[in-house]
């Protein structure tokens, strides 16, 4: 019997409407948006947590500065994006909020948990009504309470912690990597290593250092920004070997 009677259309024109197979159909495509998007990498290290992101800037006509890939929800916690960054930047504007809220309403920072919870509580309502559409991003969400925490969300309102985790485009290479390389209690250093190592495996020109956002957040200095300095000079140090992995995925196989 055919799984489609009516054909496979049928089903995504509305979000609202299951496939006979259950699938949504609105979901899956935002989920494709965010394959298409640029690699963000979120690790977690001794002290803290660490948010990576290559904006793959391919023309010199753009401003660097412009583009912006990683936001500052509280001096605790930081988002990272990937796919369509104008959905996202709805989704940070109610973090913003919500971060707000709980300080004056409770005298205290926003759990990273609960913060997460919410945020995919929004994602998951715009899978359910008509009229709308899913948000075609998912965010990698890092801060710092007692204990430092990574949550990944995903468009259907799914989310999952890690202790190191990719989304956008170089997913799957970045996490490979990742299960290859990472182990837990790294110091911050190492985690800024293992991250522009990663992003070099999937960056499809040159890593410069202008086109590379890293922050870091941790119980002393909270939300920071790493400088491009210090990520110049971690290029530098690895080009050996960051020239090594690109030639060898230049390569092709003999006919």
């Amino acid at each position: 019997m055919d799984m489609y009677p009516i054909g496979p259309s049928a089903y995504d024109r509305a979000i609202t409407v299951f496939s006979p197979d259950g699938r949504l159909f609105q979901v899956e495509y935002a989920r494709e948006a965010v394959k298409r998007g640029t690699t963000a990498i979120g690790v977690v290290y001794a002290d803290g947590v660490l948010l990576a992101v290559d904006k793959n800037i391919t023309t010199n006509l753009i401003i660097p500065a412009s583009i912006e890939k990683i936001f500052r929800i509280d001096e605790h916690i930081g988002v990272a994006t990937s796919g369509l960054v104008a959905d996202a930047r709805r989704l940070v504007e109610d973090a913003r909020l919500m971060a707000q809220r709980n300080r004056v309403a409770y005298n205290e920072p926003i759990s990273v948990v609960a913060l997460t919870r919410s945020l995919c509580d929004i994602k998951q309502a715009y899978t359910q009504y008509g009229g709308a559409r899913p948000f075609g991003t998912s965010l990698i969400i890092a801060g710092i309470n007692k204990e430092s925490h990574l949550f990944e969300t995903d468009p259907s309102g799914a989310f999952t912690e890690f202790g190191a985790t990719a989304i956008g485009s170089g997913k799957k290479d970045v996490e490979k990597f990742f299960e290859e390389k990472y182990k837990q209690g790294i110091s911050r250093q190492e985690a800024i290593d293992l991250a522009v190592v990663g992003l070099s495996k999937v960056s499809e020109g040159k890593l410069k250092k202008e086109n590379i956002d890293i922050i870091t957040i941790d119980q002393k200095n909270k939300y920071q920004k790493v400088s491009p300095e210090e990520i110049g000079s971690v290029i530098n140090r690895f080009g050996k070997e960051i020239q090594t992995r690109k030639e060898k995925k230049s390569e092709k196989p003999e006919e």
